[in-house]
């Protein structure tokens, strides 16, 4: 299957689901190739981006899981093929 690059955001409303969103990042560690979090200092909240590289299943996949937690939003963008 093609492999494509790119950029997953996720916001996190309740810090109480931070550990669930941790959990599904690391079992989808293989496609994952850099990460960077921001908590708010005055709100409960935070936002992670994290850099992917893996095929459209994986990927989609891991957004839908990140997804179906509650207190998150996930956006993603994905370069184009060819």
């Amino acid at each position: 299957m093609e492999t494509r690059l790119g950029f997953i955001g996720i916001v996190v409303q309740k810090m109480e689901s931070a550990a669930e969103v941790n959990r599904i990042l690391s079992c989808y560690g293989e496609i994952i190739r850099g990460r960077i979090g921001v908590p708010s200092q005055t709100e409960h909240s935070a936002v992670i981006g994290v850099i992917v590289e893996g095929d459209n299943n994986r990927i989609g996949a891991m957004t839908g899981k990140l997804g179906n937690v509650p207190g998150i939003i996930v956006k993603s963008a994905l370069a184009p093929r060819g």
